[in-house]
């Protein structure tokens, strides 16, 4: 920024007279959180919400944002987790909805008020943010967020005298630990109850005449949908506002341009940036004391090695071996068990009652080889579900992540991406539809097509289901590390077809530099732990127990129609039915891959739906819910080794490895299509498809080919 003197005025002045707040809904008052990325504000909404909360697009909008219920002592608020934005500039769709929020009256949702949250050991940062939502005049409160870090730092923040400043209501808080939050939620209600604008920055005497101009210009249906002041500040800087009409917006462009030539800038954006970041300087010139400004902190000493060149990759390839060895060693005995109970007192009791009922084959095999064979495989997969989300959420809370995303920032860039890039292909290990949505906070189109073709190449949760029983059959007390070299593998592929992508379809693409903040390492509360794997848990719940159930009885009745003339309508063996014909007439396109079996082709065929639906599949075609049928507890797992010992010629590890390829590579799960359509496109999705299958072949074929030769 230029550091030559500026025109001394008051930090703030009132707020533009015409401007008067809006009223609280008929409803549940709305309440919005806005603020940097890594401030805590996602920390802070799941203290308030807890596990009452929900994640979708906005009415209208593509973008996906967290809405929840607040139990707050003066009634439920509907809480609002905006997407974390350096500016109401918006560079990413993520950004123009949360400028859209603030400035558009007319906008379904708005909200009855703001909570910005503003780091208080990274004030300045911080504060140009709330400047420019102080200029959209909408109601707001500041939540001073991390005064432990800043304390720790030397930084002392008088929140007394920055209330006076801004005329707004000032909260310290640490949300991770519960402190301040009654206070917030006092003060909410006060706002609530009786809301008024805060002040806004005065941004120099030039520049406030020029508003002053652009504000008399524009005609009164116009102001009357945007806040006055914003209104001016965007003509000024050269933006179209839909409804002004051309002759205003063109004076005005002429005043910025007039302005950008007093102040020897080339850009009023520049002339109007600079004017904010002297009156942030004002404020903690004001607020802000320091002691022992400029010492290294443990969190900085800490940073030299894991975000090192050297350091970090190993380290970071370490800790998530060490976070998949973790999950299988110790969800193994607990699935084992939960497994055990579904064929055991679950299978036992359903077929006494079934017994009594009368039931006739076709019921009965719904029953017993359908939904308790297939959702009970499943549900036995909670325990591991449940340890992967924990060991996430802690080194989400932590601060580790946002680490990782500076250590593969210089990988990010050899396939043509920024670092930003990968915070949605860490969100992709979870769920490749959120990540998919996730690419919205690239500000580039062509990177957020990039990035959309190359998420389902990351392996999901879904997925790990898959990998835990295949590789626990085969590879025992080494699962762990075969479950975490099919991750390896994922990193591999999205960075080798990323490669290809860049020097084909996306030759030229314009780079980015990296912009992140680096939020404080701290240890990771229980609460927020919780509350985090909970909500992450009942989604997988919700989303595979619809899925699981409408595909184990779809496989159920093309189960029970027979094939050829073999039986009647539920009085066919499986490998007779429509389903094993069909699944026998896909077989052979994997042999070269050593599982050209019907009971593997017909597990993928349901997995092209969802990737739940591999494990009630195998369950199903060999018909594991029978508690007397000889079987071990791992009886699926002893069967499908069984069917891959036969298929692969002697070779059965190249054979399951080249399994595991496949499955890793090929489509997730038509939910993903779906999400991938909304973001990129039909085309582009169909070309996805396309080579996710065409590659997830040549691997799978490779792998068995050579790997036979070896092993």
């Amino acid at each position: 920024m230029n550091e030559r003197p500026l025109a001394k005025a008051l930090l703030t002045k009132p707020c533009c007279e015409d401007d008067t707040p809006g009223n609280v809904s008929a409803g549940d008052p709305r309440v919005a959180l806005v603020g940097n990325p890594n401030v805590g504000k996602s920390t802070l909404f799941n203290v308030l919400t807890g596990a009452r909360q929900r994640v979708g697009n906005w009415p209208g909008k593509t973008v996906s944002v967290a809405q929840g219920t607040w139990r707050s002592p003066h009634g439920d608020i509907t809480l609002i987790d905006l997407p974390g934005t350096y500016s109401l500039l918006p560079g990413s769709p993520d950004e123009a909805l949360t400028r859209d929020l603030l400035v558009d009256r007319g906008m379904d949702g708005r909200p009855d008020l703001v909570v910005i949250t503003v780091d208080a050991a990274n004030l300045a940062r911080n504060l140009y943010l709330l400047a420019q939502v102080m200029e959209t005049g909408v109601p707001l409160v500041i939540a001073l967020t991390m005064v432990d870090i800043a304390k720790s730092r030397g930084i002392r923040i008088d929140a007394g005298r920055l209330a006076e400043l801004v005329d707004a209501p000032v909260v310290p808080l640490v949300p991770r630990r519960g402190e301040g939050v009654d206070e917030l939620a006092r003060v909410i209600g006060e706002a609530l109850a009786a809301p008024r604008r805060p002040a806004v920055p005065v941004l120099g005497a030039d520049l406030e005449a020029a508003l002053a101009s652009v504000t008399a210009e524009v005609p009164d249906e116009v102001a009357g949908r945007y806040p006055a002041r914003w209104l001016s500040i965007a003509l000024l800087a050269g933006e179209t506002v839909p409804g002004v009409p051309e002759e205003t917006t063109a004076a005005a462009r002429a005043l910025g341009a007039a302005l950008s030539t007093d102040d020897e800038l080339d850009d009023p954006e520049l002339v109007i940036a600079e004017q904010r970041y002297a009156w942030v300087h004002e404020v903690i010139a004001d607020v802000v004391t320091r002691n022992g400004a400029g010492r290294a902190t443990w969190s900085d000493r800490t940073d030299q090695v894991l975000t090192s060149r050297w350091f970090g990759p190993p380290i970071f390839l370490g800790v998530m071996w060490a976070v998949f060895v973790l999950t299988t060693t110790v969800a193994e005995p607990l699935m084992t068990g939960l497994q055990g109970f579904f064929d055991g007192p679950v299978a036992t009791g359903a077929g006494r009652l079934l017994d009594a009922m009368g039931a006739g084959d076709a019921i009965r095999g719904l029953v017993m080889n359908g939904l308790i064979s297939g959702v009970g495989q499943v549900l036995s997969f909670v325990p591991l579900m449940a340890i992967m989300f924990v060991l996430l959420s802690v080194l989400e809370d932590s601060g580790y992540l946002a680490r990782a995303a500076f250590v593969v920032d210089r990988l990010m860039r050899l396939i043509g991406l920024p670092g930003r890039a990968f915070l949605p292909l860490i969100v992709g290990f979870g769920c490749n539809v959120p990540a998919l949505a996730g690419t919205r906070i690239l500000s580039d189109r062509r990177h957020r097509l990039l990035t959309g073709l190359l998420i389902p190449f990351v392996t999901c949760s879904a997925r790990l289901t898959v990998y835990v029983l295949v590789a626990t059959a085969f590879f025992g007390s080494a699962a762990g590390t075969v479950v975490f070299a099919m991750y390896v593998l994922s990193i591999a592929l999205v960075i080798g077809m990323g490669l290809l992508l860049r020097g084909t379809l996306f030759r030229g693409m314009a780079e980015e530099p990296l912009v992140l903040d680096l939020p404080p390492y701290r240890l990771p509360a229980v609460r927020v732990i919780g509350a985090q794997t909970w909500v992450k848990l009942q989604a997988f719940l919700k989303t595979a127990s619809g899925i699981i159930v409408a595909t184990v009885t779809l496989v159920w009745l093309l189960s029970s129609i027979p094939f050829g003339g073999h039986g009647s309508f539920g009085r066919t063996p499986i490998e007779h039915s429509v389903f094993g014909a069909a699944s026998h007439a896909v077989a052979p396109a994997f042999a070269p891959a050593g599982f050209g079996d019907w009971h593997a082709s017909a597990a993928l065929i349901t997995g092209f739906v969802a990737k739940e639906a591999v494990v009630s599949t195998m369950a199903q075609t060999y018909s594991m819910s029978e508690p007397a049928d000889g079987h071990e507890p791992n009886g699926l797992g002893a069967a499908l080794r069984g069917t891959i010992e036969q298929t692969s010629r002697g070779h059965p590890i190249p054979a399951v490895l080249a399994f595991l390829v496949f499955l890793l590579a090929y489509t997730p799960c038509m939910t993903t299509v779906a999400a991938q359509r909304t973001e990129i496109g039909g085309r582009l999705t169909l070309f996805g498809i396309g080579m996710q299958l065409t590659l997830a072949w040549l691997l799978a074929v490779a792998v068995f080919q050579v790997g036979s030769l070896f092993l």
